[in-house]
């Protein structure tokens, strides 16, 4: 399979129309599908083709990439529609949501049945690495998958770190990051609330925290968002929902405590149940402050 192979791409949302349109700019040959048309107008519009459904979008290609939502949205893409089954014999599977890795497990046992490989590779970045090309992959699955499909993730990802041969050690590594992401913006969050509810000005608070030894990059990228009203949206505080919740079943699968990581998903909770799901993931600091008694 030559770096040109042409790609199929389910999935066109915030994160995985900018990584079509990239594998496109690229010169690959990409179809790519999605529930709403608009996207797939978009990548039109980019130079790639608009497939009618999952199965077109896998027909006749050597890869397909997956940026759905979990992996019961995969398992319905890949084995119900017949999308692994429609690609060519042999083709690659690449399923770059955040998922639980018993499951991820399980469906690269289904598409093994169907003649396909399936790798698992998720990624980080949000939004702006997948614009700009320079996500992180975290990949696992089998080794010439990996080799063939090196020369797709170098126009996806600044770098790909090979964490596993098994489908499912993959979102093993994503939980553990998403674990720290979580934690860090929750963490950024309680602190800036603290500020405010005590009378100091944010912006000073932040410039200082963003400086010293309290830094992190979520504080640094997150806190002015925090310190604005609601505005620009690159990750929901929905998606953190979902994702500590999947660090959250890691760990008990693995009888591995985890408190940290299962308060920062209480607040996320908090901010979701109180209508705040669709916001920047920033916004969790609105959980902290009602519960503040702060406005």
């Amino acid at each position: 399979m030559h770096d040109k192979a042409r790609i199929g791409f389910v999935g066109l949302g915030s994160m995985g129309l900018p990584m079509a349109r990239n594998l496109v700019a690229a010169g690959h040959e990409v179809a790519g599908h999605d529930i709403r048309p608009t996207p797939m107008a978009a990548l039109c519009a980019a130079g790639g083709q608009a497939a009618a459904t999952a199965c077109d979008a896998a027909r006749d290609a050597g890869i397909l990439i997956l940026m759905v939502v979990d992996a019961a949205q995969a398992r319905e893409v890949l084995i119900a529609q017949g999308a692994a089954r429609a690609l060519l014999p042999g083709g690659i599977v690449a399923l770059m949501s955040t998922c639980l890795a018993d499951e991820v497990a399980a469906l690269g046992r289904e598409v093994a049945a169907t003649g396909r490989v399936l790798v698992d590779a998720p990624v980080s970045g949000g939004v702006v690495g997948a614009e700009a090309g320079t996500l992180s992959i975290m990949a696992a699955g089998d080794a010439d998958a990996l080799a063939r499909l090196g020369p797709v993730l170098e126009v996806l990802g600044a770098r790909t770190f090979v964490v596993g041969a098994e489908p499912g050690q993959g979102a093993v590594a994503k939980a553990v990051n998403q674990l720290l992401c979580g934690v860090h913006i929750a963490a950024a969050a309680e602190a800036l609330a603290l500020a405010g509810k005590l009378g100091l000005d944010t912006g000073v608070m932040l410039e200082i925290v963003s400086g010293s030894a309290a830094a992190s990059w979520m504080i640094r990228d997150r806190g002015p968002r925090m310190i604005r009203e609601p505005g620009a949206v690159t990750s929901t505080v929905d998606i953190f929902v979902k994702d500590l919740g999947i660090v959250a079943e890691t760990g008990r699968d693995a009888r591995a405590p985890l408190p940290v990581a299962a308060a920062a998903l209480q607040m996320f909770l908090a901010a979701a149940s109180a209508g705040d799901g669709a916001l920047d993931d920033s916004q969790v600091i609105r959980a902290y402050r009602r519960l503040m008694g702060a406005s």
